[in-house]
Formats: C-alpha cells, structure tokens, sequence
C-alpha cells in the first residue's frame, strides 16, 4: 500500500520548513510567511493529495476537529436533515466533522453515545431535540463544552438555541391582521411545549397590539395532528359568528382545516384565510391553494449550535432564531373587503 505523504513531503515540495508548512496549513501564517510562500505550500500539500493526521493532532492538542451531534430521532423527524445540514455545514466550514448519533430515545445509548464521543476527544457536543421542548443535559456532557439545540436546557448551565416562536406567532397573526381581518380564529398544538405557548403568546400580542381582545371562543387547543385541525375547523365554523381567518399552530393542523372547510363547502381564501407554521416540505404538497405559513429555521439553528461549540467563550443564553414567514395563496381580504 502507497505511503501517505506527510508534512515533510510537503515541505520538500514547497522549499520550506516544515514549522512554514505546519503554520501555513493551520490558518495562523499571517506576519509569519508571506502570501506567495502560503500559496506554494498550498499547492504542493493539493498536488501530492496531503491530509494533515487529525488523531496526531488531536494527542498533541487534547481535542479532535470533531463536533459531536446527540439526538433522540436525528434519523427519523421530518425536521431533522435541516439541523443535521447547518450544524455540518459550519462544522465544515470551520475545519471541522461532525460525528451525529440518533438515540432513538434510549437513555442507555444516550449515555453511551456521549462516553463515545468524549473518548474521540470532540470539541464539544451539540444536544439535539426534534421537537422544542425543555430538557436537562446529561451530566458527562457537561464535562465538555455543549449546546441544547432545538431544546432549552432548565438550568441555563449552556446555550441553547431555539426557534423564536413568539415573533413567529406574531408575525404570523400580522399577516392576517394586514389582510384586513379582525375576526381570527388560533388552532393551537400542545400548551404544554415551548412552542405552542410561545406561538399563543404572539398571537394574542398582535392582536392586542391591534386593539382586538384575544376571544377565548376563537382559541382551540390540538394536538398538532391533521384531526384535531379538522375537528377544531368544524367547531369554529359552527359559531353564531364565525372566523374570517385561522392561525394554525403547525402544518398538520392547516391540513385538517383546509379539508374541514372543503367538506363545508368554504374557499381559501375567498371564504377563510389560513396561515400555518413549520412550511414542512413533506406536506407542502397536499395544500391547494398553497399554505402562507411560518418556516422553522433548523438550518440556520444548526449552524448556530455548532458556531457556539466552537465560540468557548460564548455565555449560557438562549439564542432565538427568526422564523420567517412564507407567503404563498391561502390568505386573502375577508369577503366584502
């Protein structure tokens, strides 16, 4: 089998030293070798196929250029490639691998996952949730620099970053409100998670903004699921004076709501407007007309998990990320307007 070249293959190919190649290919060379003297280095290491022997390194420095990523469905949330894709792509970009472990739910592979990377020497590890909620980190990650994603950890010992579902909420609101509603309507998932709380919060802070009384006969609780959007849809349109718009807490429910109102007889938007949130590809295609909806940022939540791992020096806060909406064809004047 070939011999690997090494560092000293790459000196001899650039006519210099080996401490030139080392800080060259470290990043560190500025004020110490000059940009044509770099870019020689980095040529020989390109054409003689150099890689630099990252477990050498990672003996010598005590840390590998390895971001370890523990979650419980990593392999199997409709979500969960967006967060996996931004916390690589900025592994990557900064010189760095990310090691990714589903624990399927499983406290022992939990466990064991984290010892593992933690033998790897990673530099620190990225604690995945696939759906917002609070969680307490377990105690061996906490011996190396870690980030909750898609999660708030109770005791605030880390950062965590998670999707501002507040502004979310409200903007969403703001969408109808625009359009001229005054009459709207929130089928809520579970009050119980950060998510649906905080996209009620929103809600009711634009409408209140707006001079509008949030009306609890307007407000459904679900479970985030396409039947409680329909059953909810069904009730509220049986009001003596019903919505002219819904905010739907997730996807799923709009669904139930665009098939409750079909079965009525009622025409988004002519009749009722509809937003949603998550804008989940997997179900974008069911919605005609298309669903204005709210995007969960996980790409960009991923990529900031990782920059945090890497940032050592960044304190334990909650970081929010901005949920944009998407406009598309399911929000229109109310009748009349």
């Amino acid at each position: 089998m070939a011999q690997r070249p090494t560092m000293h293959d790459v000196a001899a190919a650039a006519g210099v030293s080996q401490a030139v190649v080392s800080i060259v290919l470290s990043g560190s060379y500025a004020g110490r070798a000059s940009e044509t003297t770099a870019q020689r280095v980095r040529d020989a290491a390109s054409q003689l196929d150099y890689r630099p022997n990252l477990q050498a390194k990672s003996l010598k420095t005590g840390v590998a250029e390895i971001i370890g990523l523990v979650g419980d469905e990593v392999a199997t949330a409709p979500f969960s490639g967006m967060l996996i894709k931004g916390a690589q792509d900025r592994a990557w970009q900064d010189d760095h691998m990310l090691m990714t472990i589903d624990t399927g739910g499983d406290d022992a592979l939990e466990h064991a996952a984290i010892r593992t990377m933690l033998s790897h020497r990673v530099r620190g590890v990225i604690y995945a949730a696939m759906y917002h909620r609070e969680v307490e980190i377990p105690a061996a990650a906490l011996t190396t620099r870690a980030v909750c994603l898609n999660a708030k950890e109770r005791e605030n010992r880390v950062p965590s970053v998670t999707p501002d579902e507040v502004a979310g909420g409200y903007e969403a609101t703001k969408v109808l409100l625009d359009a001229g509603h005054t009459r709207i309507a929130m089928i809520n998932i579970h009050d119980v998670l950060p998510a649906g709380r905080g996209r009620r919060e929103g809600y009711e802070r634009a409408l209140r903004e707006a001079g509008i009384d949030p009306d609890p006969a307007l407000i459904c609780g679900g479970e985030g699921i396409q039947r409680s959007g329909f059953k909810a849809s069904r009730h509220l349109m049986s009001l003596d004076s019903p919505p002219t718009a819904i905010f739907c807490g997730n996807d799923r429910s709009a669904l139930g709501a665009y098939q409750a109102l079909a079965e009525l007889g009622l025409r988004i938007p002519e009749d009722v407007s509809i937003v949603g949130f998550d804008d989940q590809d997997l179900l974008r295609d069911f919605f005609h007309p298309p669903l204005t909806t709210v995007r969960l940022p996980f790409a960009e939540m991923g990529d900031r998990a990782a920059a945090l791992v890497l940032d050592s020096d960044a304190p334990a806060e909650v970081h929010l990320i901005h949920c944009p909406v998407i406009h598309r064809q399911s929000v229109a004047p109310p009748k009349g307007r």
